[in-house]
């Protein structure tokens, strides 16, 4: 009986401890993947940033802005006739 008993204690104590661990290590790779999303985030942000730059630079430094304006000029003339 007295093997049995400390058996089960034991068992208990290794199943607590087995919990313990698995939460401590969910709880730290859920920090890890939130702290690499944080900066995949920003990153992601940063290169829109830049193509919207590279755009804008683009239609600035060609004519290809006065292109555009002059066709939607012209477009809404015909519409407004």
């Amino acid at each position: 009986m007295r093997k049995m008993r400390e058996h089960t204690i034991a068992s208990r104590a290794a199943t607590a401890a087995h919990l313990r661990i698995t939460g401590w290590r969910d709880t730290l790779v859920s920090r890890i993947a939130a702290k690499a999303d944080r900066g995949q985030t920003s990153v992601e942000y940063l290169g829109i940033i830049a193509v919207v730059v590279l755009i804008v630079a683009a239609i600035l430094g060609t004519n290809i802005g006065t292109t555009i304006y002059d066709a939607i000029t012209a477009q809404i003339a015909k519409v407004a006739k």
